[in-house]
């Protein structure tokens, strides 16, 4: 048995998941996955079986945060869909395994990129790149979530007033520091929420960082990390996917000073314009929507700076990153002062 980089006994996982999965065979190799900064996440290899285990983090979390059950949820039930998702395989509330819930899914062969300039890549293959993963975002939001049984999955109605009222509060929970421009972004969003009213399966964090791509090919083969997702606006979606061009390569991997044209990458219009031409939906992302995901980015990494002081983030480098709080406030001020 080889193990690295656990908070958990593997014997007592491997105990757990042959019973379960009685084609599992031999010694288990398990292998944190490095970055990542919300449910740890391993590799888990049987011989030639290649699986995935996604847990929540230790220690005390904030309310409806780390929802491994709902990851296992939306993927389980889209997988009934044209949107490409790893399948899973079993879902362990018991927290006596590994420490706290988790879910077993089979691991999706494939290249991810945490650089939106997409390191090694060609740049007419980029531009693919791109494309795809605005359509496979548009693919997602044609789902009907009730023929999917995720009717329930969230409410619906007011979506952009009540998440604001949650990252406002989640900020209040977190908050390790004062910050003028979040305050003014509390202050001016409810006020700036726009009249259209939609409904989809929103996927919370889509970006080039949360999906697998194809090992050769410039498409997107499955999209991860569902921990935020919920009944939402599509607009939400896309403008959160458009921070990239809104950030620059040291705050978080963006795009913001490259030469695009020289990389192949699309201008922010283009993109978005693949989304449009693969979604009925009439409705356009407007400086609001890109205000909103830039605030709400700002409080996700306010959390990560937390529990970084608190001792209990999943990621080594939580505490370097943790400015990037500060930076997105600020860039979402910028989007409405610009507008």
């Amino acid at each position: 048995m080889r193990t690295q980089g656990l908070d958990f006994e593997p014997d007592r996982l491997d105990r757990y998941l042959k019973p379960a999965l009685p084609d599992l065979k031999g010694d288990v190799h398990i292998e944190r996955v490095p970055g990542g900064q919300s449910n740890p996440t391993f590799f888990v290899t049987y011989g030639a079986r290649r699986l995935v285990l996604r847990k929540q983090p230790a220690g005390a979390l904030l309310p409806s945060a780390h929802a491994v059950d709902r990851e296992y949820r939306v993927m389980t039930a889209l997988a009934r869909t044209d949107v490409p998702v790893p399948r899973t395989i079993l879902f362990c509330g018991d927290r006596d395994i590994v420490g706290t819930p988790f879910y077993v899914m089979e691991r999706v062969e494939g290249r991810v990129f945490d650089d939106c300039a997409l390191p090694g890549v060609a740049p007419d293959e980029r531009r693919a790149m791109y494309v795809s993963l605005a359509r496979t975002l548009a693919a997602l939001h044609a789902v009907d979530p009730a023929a999917i049984g995720l009717g329930d999955y969230g409410r619906t109605g007011n979506y952009f007033a009540r998440q604001i009222g949650r990252w406002t509060r989640q900020w209040e929970l977190s908050r390790t520091a004062d910050n003028a421009d979040i305050a003014h972004l509390i202050d001016w969003l409810p006020r700036h929420v726009p009249a259209d009213d939609e409904t989809a399966v929103a996927h919370g964090d889509y970006r080039i960082g949360n999906v697998i791509f194809h090992p050769d090919q410039p498409r997107v083969v499955a999209v991860l990390d569902w921990e935020l997702s919920t009944l939402g606006h599509p607009l939400a979606d896309l403008a959160h996917s458009c921070i990239a061009w809104h950030s620059r390569p040291e705050e978080y991997g963006g795009l913001l000073g490259l030469d695009r044209a020289a990389l192949g990458i699309p201008e922010e219009a283009e993109y978005t314009n693949a989304y449009y031409d693969a979604s009925p939906r009439a409705a356009r992302m407007a400086p609001f929507h890109l205000a909103f995901a830039l605030f709400r980015f700002a409080v996700i990494f306010e959390g990560i700076a937390a529990r970084a002081k608190a001792g209990t983030a999943a990621a080594a480098n939580a505490a370097e990153v943790a400015y990037l709080s500060r930076n997105f406030a600020e860039r979402a001020v910028d989007v409405i002062t610009s507008a």
